[in-house]
This record gives C-alpha cells, structure tokens and sequence, in this order.
C-alpha cells in the first residue's frame, strides 16, 4: 500500500516503513504497537499522556514509521504545538468512509457505528455530504484490539481491489488530513489592519452591536424611498418582495440574475446593499474578531468532507475567500505568497477520464472553453462555459440544456462517459471515481418510490415523483464521477507540494508567525479545491513556484498514466494574495 506522506509516484521502497498503531489505554495514556511489517508480531509499549509527545518525536526521528491512528484531526494537532511534524499516516476514520461497501474491493469494510463519522449534512446535489468526527468518540479509549482490527480489515478491502488505485487514494486521503492540520497549525497570514481597511471603505466605521453600518444605513433608506416604504427592511425577504411587487417590480426573487434583469430605480441601490450585506455578515468585524489570532486566520479544514471527496471547512468559511478581503492576505516582512490555481480542472479532467481525443486537443493551452469554441461545437467562451458546465451537471432546461445536445457530436467519449453515469444513478446504480470512491447507493425512500411507480397500482403523481427523483439521482451521479475524481487529482497535488515543500531546506529569514515547525519553511497554507497559497521566504518563493507546477504535472501523470492532457497553472508570487497583485 502507498505510504501516506510519501510521494504518491514515488517509486517503490526497498524496505516498507514500520506500522505504529496508537490507541488511548484504560490507564488514560496511550498504547503504541509497532509492526516491523504487517504481518510481524508487534512490540507493545504504553506510554503515559504526558510522555506521548517525545515518544512520537524520538520514533519519527529514528523510524519514521506510518502511524495508524483513529483520526488524525484529534491526534496530530497536539504534535503540531509541540514542533512535531508526522511524515506519513494512516487516518482509519477517513479510510473507513471510503472503504465500506466500496465497488472497488471484493471484501468491503463492514459498516460500523464505532468507525462511522458524524455530522451528514446535504450537499446541492441532495446526498450525504459532510462526514465530522463523531465528538464523543474521538477522545474516547479504544481498544488497542479494534484499532488493529480494523486496520487489517482495511489492509484485505485494499489487498482485494482490482489494483492499487484504491490504496492510492486511502494514502492521498491520509496525506490530505496531515496537511490540513499543518494549514490550520501555521494558519494564513492576515492582516488585521489591511481587513479593518477594507471594511471602512465599503462599510464605514464599525457599527454598535445590532446596527448597520453607516454604508448600509444610507442604502437601505434608498431602497425605501424608491419602493415608497420608508421603514421597509431590506434584510426582510418577504417584506422586500411585497414591497417590490407593489412597486411593479414582479420577480419570483431577490437573485442578482434576476434583479439585474429589471428597469427600476431600486435595482442599483438595492443590489449594491446586498452586495455589502453579504461582506458584513459573512466577513464582517465579528468574523475578525472569531477567526483570525496574532495576524493568522486559522479554519477547520473538514478533510474528504463532501461525499464526492471535496473538502469543506468547520467555520470561517475558509474554502471561499471573497475577492475584495484577498489583499488582507498578506506575507509576513521577508517572506512571500506563492499562489496557484487550476484553469478549469473539472472538464479537463473529464476530458482525461474519458480518453476522449477532441476534449483533450480543446484543453491545449490555457482556456479549454476556447478551445471548445475552435472545435466548432458552440459559436462563443460563454456558450461552452454553459455547454461544458451543463454536460458535467445535467442540466436540460435554459441556455445550457439547448447547448448540451451538440457536445455529444463534438465530444462522444466525454459525453458517453457522464451519460452512462446518469443512467446508473437513475436506475439505482453505483457509480465510482477513477481511483475507486464509490457514490452512495439510493436510500429506501427513493427505492420503495421506484418500486411503487412501477407496480400496476400507481397513481401519475407517484410516477412523476419517482421519475424525478430518478432523474435528480441521475444528475448527481453524473457530477460524482468528474468532481470526485478532480478531487483526488487535487489530494495527489497536495501530497506532491508536501512532499517537495518537506525537502526544502530551513531558510535565513526573519521567522514567521507560523508555529515551531513552519517559521523558516515553506509550508501550505491555503487549499481551496483548485487552488492553493504557499507562504514562502522570499528567497525559495521561485523555487516554490516551480514546485507547484512540477508537483501539478506528477499528480496528472499519476491519475493519468500514459494519457497526455494539459493542466496549467496560473501562478503568482506576490506579498500579497489580491488576484491584481
């Protein structure tokens, strides 16, 4: 199986790293059972609470071994204030989620309360979406028994998978809860001055508690005599609406899409007020205040959260930073951000999945969707933005369910390949990423729908219920395939960073304000999806420049072996992270 922490194309290791399970013991310290190999008679040490930490630290010196533990989220957090950094690991939580009643194994890992995740919150396509750590589980003493237990079990899921892609993808995952921790330990650079700024010139001064700022005062008295209702509350829906439909104003709501489609003069003021609402609620003083400490904004990366793969965050809103805030992400004094994003990875690595040779020569170069207008299947970008983005989300209504029907001509490998997922999902199937995460299979809600549409009995609103709950499934499984497997292209970009970051050597720079392990490396301190920042000394930011891109390139040799496809970078070092910059 990969090591978790190496690299994920690394070539194979003479000497496969030792195994350290660790589990709490009854006495409340800590049992560490260390296998030279997984078949080996382990030796068994316990070590009380306040000796964990240099007992971690002198094993990583000595034997960097793969340490097996329930979670890495309240295991590894610990270490990190300590100055002690885990090369690889194994996170059975995160593997369990993947492995039970995966398609890609012939001995799945039976579903266990003890090793379930918490906390299923829907994601847009309606499915299971965030899986948390189950909070009193994650302190408590399990038996160091079940945690080797489960880690066989999960050894033979992997043993049994057609290949080691699976296995890959147990590795990058571990790998991506090791970085995510470290991002949360050294935290983004913030400026609390550059913030306050920002909020003074869109807002104004900082409001008491319970009042708008002066900005939005000014706005909301507008759109009250626009709508002729002076004491309306713009932050009321409803009223808003009523107050609009007197005014003639008939929309169905207060979008921008489709605000802006409207002659009023409460259109200006009224988009502009919800524009500053938004800043002020979802990144206003009291978010300051909450999340960033000693010039640091340090989120709660929820690893593998979304059920498709995807990260999500625990507050904070870490996984979308606002244009407008990104100049108070700023280096500290001899240091740099090294910024890279992904130009459309989702229908690149579509077009990869699928080995379809017209998508990839529309992918050459740095704007697929031009390249999709030079194929001749849509006339502008805007077209095949739609085209592109409806054929990976299913939609058949509006611009882009017109448009779809002509990539299928264009792009028959590409679109055959989400078509086949959609009628999977439709009929009750399973659908998989390239390296072997399955979708959820449909609840009993869903299947006694089906069944009951199709009995003799069925009355035309059951059927078109059914139908469209077959059709939303068929939607969501369609996406699961692309998005899922563009995740795991992301967690192999990841671990390559990690890994080419960690061979860095220590550089001769004013320390920053990062922890004990970071404050004279280069080291992550971004993720979002497709995008990633490094904090960098000033001298090695090039350097790390070119370690985003070659760690780029590996991960899509890795994914895709053999298979030659474009995925390019848009790279930026700068002393701040303003996309202008």
């Amino acid at each position: 199986m990969p090591a978790a922490g190496d690299r994920p194309d690394a070539v194979t290791r003479a000497a496969e790293p030792p195994h350290a399970l660790v589990a709490r013991a009854p006495s409340g310290g800590w049992i560490i059972m260390l296998h030279a190999d997984v078949d080996a008679d382990p030796a068994v040490t316990e070590v009380a609470d306040r000796d964990l930490v240099l007992r971690v630290r002198e094993m990583e010196q000595e034997l960097s071994p793969r340490w097996t533990v329930r979670s890495l989220r309240t295991f590894y957090p610990r270490l990190l204030a300590a100055g002690v950094r885990l090369r690889r690991a194994h996170d059975l939580l995160l593997c369990h989620a993947i492995l039970r009643d995966t398609a890609s194994s012939s001995h799945p890992v039976p579903p266990s309360d003890r090793w379930l995740r918490t906390d299923d919150i829907d994601d847009a396509a309606g499915q299971p979406g965030l899986f948390d750590v189950d909070a009193a589980s994650a302190g408590r003493g399990d038996d160091i028994d079940e945690v080797r237990a489960q880690w066989r079990a999960q050894l033979t899921a992997l043993a049994s998978a057609p290949d080691s892609r699976l296995a890959l993808l147990c590795a990058a995952e571990s790998t991506g809860a090791l970085v995510a921790e470290e991002m949360t330990a050294a935290g983004l650079p913030w400026s609390t001055a550059a913030h306050h700024d920002i909020l003074e010139q869109q807002l104004g001064p900082r409001p008491l508690r319970g009042a708008r700022p002066a900005r939005m005062a000014v706005l909301a008295a507008e759109i009250g005599r626009c709508l002729d209702d002076p004491s309306l509350n713009p932050d009321s829906t409803p009223r808003l609406l009523r107050a609009l439909h007197r005014a003639g104003v008939f929309v169905d709501s207060t979008s921008r899409w489709e605000l802006s489609r409207v002659e009023h003069p409460v259109v200006g003021p009224l988009l502009e007020y919800k524009k500053l609402a938004r800043l002020f609620t979802a990144n206003g003083w009291a978010w300051l205040d909450e999340w960033v400490r000693d010039e640091r904004f340090r989120p709660i990366y929820l690893t593998g959260a979304v059920v498709t793969g995807r990260w999500a965050s625990s507050g904070g809103g870490a996984l979308q930073i606002p244009r407008q805030l990104r100049d108070a992400v700023r280096a500290d004094a001899g240091w740099m951000l090294v910024d890279a994003d992904v130009a459309q990875l989702e229908p690149r690595v579509l077009a990869a999945m699928s080995r379809d040779s017209a998508m990839v020569e529309a992918a050459r170069g740095r704007d697929l969707y031009e390249g999709v207008v030079r194929s001749g299947a849509v006339a502008t970008r805007d077209e095949a933005k739609y085209a592109v983005l409806g054929a990976m989300y299913g939609a058949t209504t509006g611009k882009s369910g017109q448009l779809v029907p002509r990539l299928r001509t264009v792009y028959p490998r590409a679109m055959g390949l989400v078509d086949a997922a959609a009628r999977t999902g439709e009929q009750g199937g399973v659908v998989s990423t390239l390296l072997g995460r399955s979708s959820p299979r449909p609840d009993d809600a869903w299947r006694l729908a089906q069944s009951v549409a199709g009995g003799p009995d069925a009355a035309g609103a059951e059927e078109s219920r059914a139908r469209g709950w077959a059709r939303e499934r068929g939607r969501f499984t369609r996406n699961f395939v692309v998005q899922g497997t563009a995740a795991e292209w992301a967690l192999l970009w990841l671990a390559e960073i990690r890994h080419r970051l960690m061979a860095l050597p220590p550089a001769s720079v004013p320390a920053a304000s990062s922890g004990p392990i970071f404050r004279d490396r280069a080291h992550l301190a971004l993720f979002l999806h497709d995008e990633v920042i490094v904090h960098a000394p000033a001298e090695q930011a090039q350097l790390v420049a070119g370690i985003l891109r070659d760690a780029a390139d590996a991960a899509t040799a890795r994914l895709f072996p053999g298979f030659d496809i474009d995925v390019p970078l848009d790279v930026h070092v700068a002393e701040n992270a303003a996309k202008d910059a």
